[in-house]
């Protein structure tokens, strides 16, 4: 399968839907520093980046074609590799790959003929992958999914931002990255995941577990919805870390709200005495009505999948 190169055209539209195949728009001005979070809409074949959750960037995409479907779930940055050449594809040249499975699936430039069409992975803009490239880390969630929310601002409350440890938690995360820092090289990708269908909660840090505990819920016959939290610190003078949502999976998500759904999680002392001492911006959490993946302890890290039953 030889790569074949993308005319790549940054763009200004009033409308994302009229971007054409080959077309992005980007605009890193809008929020210069925080963690990054991205979204993949399937049926739209489109790409969604936030940074610090303002929408920094919009691309066309490809993502897998019938026989070959990319995955749906919740991701995170595995590996990253300007100069990639597929050992499936007689190397072919994939540039900007950003690896999301060990088993292959990944973020790279590809061919962009305006439907799915590639073996499994999300193919991109050529110019515009490598300015994704530039501003992702190992850890940042990607979600591939249907129709998402914009991420809106839940504040700093709920299950890890709670009392006075996590107050001293933010002294603490305070002291060691400075006011204003963009949190784009973590040394740990922390994502916390959260299933009300096996009443669990998992801690991993770079895909290992290191907390594991049962998890119960307010209201439990309501769905918690599918939404990933991403811990971004704020532009006010004290810096405060505050969690952005991004819902997905509108039918499981229109029962519930973000902010809702945060307060009524509750964990195991020492699972969300875990969470505190690893909080700092970027973090991820995760919650899914679904079961979770049977990947989600391991460093091949698949959060959740829409099509397990």
């Amino acid at each position: 399968m030889a790569f074949l190169p993308a005319v790549a055209r940054a763009v200004e539209v009033e409308d994302v839907a009229d971007l054409k195949p080959g077309d992005f728009t980007w605009h890193p001005d809008r929020s210069p520093i925080g963690p990054v979070a991205i979204v993949v809409s399937i049926p739209n074949q489109m790409l969604f980046v936030y940074r610090n959750g303002i929408r920094i960037g919009v691309s066309t995409c490809s993502t897998g074609k019938a026989g070959h479907d990319t995955p749906t779930g919740v991701f995170t940055i595995l590996q990253k590799d300007r100069t990639h050449h597929s050992s499936l594809y007689n190397e072919a040249s994939m540039p900007n790959t950003e690896r999301l499975t060990w088993s292959g699936v990944a973020l790279h430039a590809g061919g962009l003929p305006g439907y799915p069409s590639s073996h499994g992975c999300v193919h991109l803009p050529l110019a515009f992958s490598s300015l994704l490239f530039g501003v992702t880390t190992l850890g940042t969630p990607v979600i591939i999914a249907g129709a998402h929310d914009e991420p809106v601002d839940v504040g700093r409350d709920g299950l890890v931002l709670a009392d006075i440890v996590a107050e001293e938690a933010r002294t603490a995360v305070a002291a060691a990255e400075p006011h204003g820092s963009s949190a784009a090289a973590p040394e740990q990708a922390v994502s916390i995941i959260v299933s009300s269908a096996d009443k669990r909660i998992l801690v991993l840090v770079n895909g290992v577990t290191v907390a594991d505990g049962p998890a119960h819920f307010d209201f439990p016959t309501k769905p918690l919805g599918s939404y990933t939290f991403v811990l971004n610190r704020s532009d006010s003078p004290t810096g405060d870390l505050r969690w952005h949502a991004i819902g997905f999976d509108r039918d499981s998500a229109a029962a519930a709200d973000a902010q809702g759904t945060l307060f009524r999680i509750h964990a195991d002392p020492k699972v969300t005495a875990t969470i505190q001492s690893l909080m700092k911006a970027g973090d991820v959490l995760v919650t899914t009505d679904l079961p979770l993946h049977p990947d989600a302890t391991g460093k091949d890290l698949v959060v959740m999948n829409s099509a397990i039953s």
